[in-house]
């Protein structure tokens, strides 16, 4: 990377909110604009998300990264994809991604297949499971502490919870990871930041540059994004 990066949180089919962060966004050429998954499921406008991330990829000005979510391995195997827990997709959100098609929650899953774009399944299907840059690590929910980031199982990459944010790691990046929401931006230095502020639920859709320290952020319902300093905390004493 030759420019800034900039990381966005659990998005959740909050396409609106979306659309004003990436206009709001200071990219300049060289950057680098990163997600940490779940595009789908919960929120209205998923379809619109999924085209939107396409579309963001297709630029040529920055570079992109595009990690998976716990949503989209649920949806994909519920397609019959490369994917796992299909099962427990729909219960999980996953009807609301459907209406964002046009279909019924109960629709065939042949039928939801067919009526899914194909360059969408592709999207998925191409996430990553981590990204490394420089001093910082990306995933969508965290890692197992102890373990080494090649020894780590992508069912943690893309579902642990207190296990990973309640110890510290011995990994040498900050790991920035969405997955559980928070009211605010989880700081946790030097090991890790939770971007994931719960926009679905009506908190804040959340970006990170984290080499500057910079948060941008829009509230569930709005278009205005704040500008504001990454929240200084004191590192948690562990037991």
């Amino acid at each position: 990377m030759s420019g800034r990066m900039f990381v966005v949180g659990d998005i959740h089919g909050c396409a609106p909110e979306l659309e004003a962060l990436l206009h709001a966004l200071p990219l300049e050429a060289g950057d680098t604009l990163a997600f940490v998954g779940d595009y789908i499921d919960r929120g209205h406008h998923s379809k619109d998300v999924v085209e939107m991330m396409i579309a963001v990829r297709a630029r040529t000005d920055i570079g992109t990264v595009f990690l998976r979510g716990n949503h989209e391995e649920m949806c994909l195997g519920y397609l019959g994809r490369r994917g796992r827990w299909g099962e427990a997709w729909r219960m999980n959100g996953g009807s609301a991604t459907l209406e964002s098609y046009g279909m019924l929650p109960n629709v065939p899953v042949a039928e939801a297949v067919e009526r899914i774009p194909a360059a969408h399944l592709e999207f998925m299907e191409s996430l990553l499971p981590s990204y490394v840059a420089g001093r910082h690590l990306l995933v969508h929910a965290g890692i197992r502490p102890g373990r080494s980031l090649a020894d780590q199982d992508e069912e943690d990459l893309l579902w642990i919870r207190e296990e990973f944010i309640s110890r510290p790691h011995d990994l040498p990046q900050t790991v920035i990871f969405g997955h559980t929401p928070q009211r605010n931006v989880l700081v946790d230095l030097p090991y890790k930041i939770g971007i994931d502020t719960g926009c679905v639920y009506g908190g804040w859709l959340t970006a990170l540059e984290p080499n500057e320290g910079l948060l941008y952020q829009v509230a569930y319902g709005d278009r205005d994004v704040r500008e504001s300093p990454l929240p200084s905390r004191p590192r948690r004493r562990y037991a």
